[in-house]
């Protein structure tokens, strides 16, 4: 009931957890700058796309970039708020960063055509309720893409991930210990997925796996 009541498992991301994983995570700008480039081949132009669990904000900054869209972010986490809209700033882009919860967004019905949720669903206390608001503030016709850990991912998958991320030897051991300890065991299966889908306002959903993770899309 606690864990639901804050919206998040276990400690979450604030104060200095949220500030290493924001230098942590700069490392993959290319990863970020790829997926922006992707998401605007999918959504056409003056779309209103929404980041659930931006983080840092690197994508929706990455996105900001590209111009022509009008992007959200919301986060649990004031502190990766507050790191977000200070990176926007320095970026020279117009990204609405806020604070609250996956579970009850505070945003009117039919709002965005594309929402996307990267490496953070797995961390949500209420997830069948976030699908639920996804398809919420979605228009009809719109589409959700959570990009996250495979459940079923191996130890071996994760080391070889970590190793190419470029870290340092004291942050690629508390990468690879976060993952093995915390991360791998929140993480959900193709088929824990489409139970969640079944079960929520969207029905169903189509599942592309890859080497360690799920892109999970879903339709209003």
């Amino acid at each position: 009931m606690a864990a639901a009541s804050k919206g998040y498992k276990g400690i979450g991301m604030n104060g200095l957890i949220a500030v290493w994983y924001a230098q942590i995570t700069q490392k993959n700008m290319d990863d970020f700058r790829r997926e922006a480039r992707q998401i605007a081949g999918w959504v056409p132009a003056r779309a209103d796309i929404l980041e659930i669990a931006p983080g840092p904000g690197y994508l929706s900054i990455e996105l900001a970039r590209l111009g022509g869209y009008h992007i959200t972010g919301l986060d649990i986490s004031p502190k990766f708020v507050e790191i977000a809209q200070a990176k926007a700033k320095e970026a020279g882009v117009n990204v609405d960063f806020r604070q609250g919860n996956a579970s009850r967004m505070p945003f009117a019905d039919n709002t965005f055509d594309f929402i996307v949720c990267r490496a953070a669903f797995k961390n949500f206390a209420q997830p069948v309720e976030a699908l639920n608001e996804m398809h919420r503030v979605l228009r009809p016709g719109g589409k959700a893409l959570i990009d996250d850990l495979r459940g079923d991912v191996s130890a071996e998958a994760i080391d070889r991930h970590v190793d190419q991320m470029g870290l340092n030897r004291i942050n690629t051991f508390m990468t690879k210990a976060a993952f093995r300890s915390m991360l791998i065991k929140r993480a959900y299966t193709t088929r824990d997925f489409e139970e969640m889908a079944s079960r929520s306002a969207f029905g169903r959903c189509r599942i592309d796996p890859n080497a360690i993770g799920l892109h999970v899309w879903l339709e209003k």
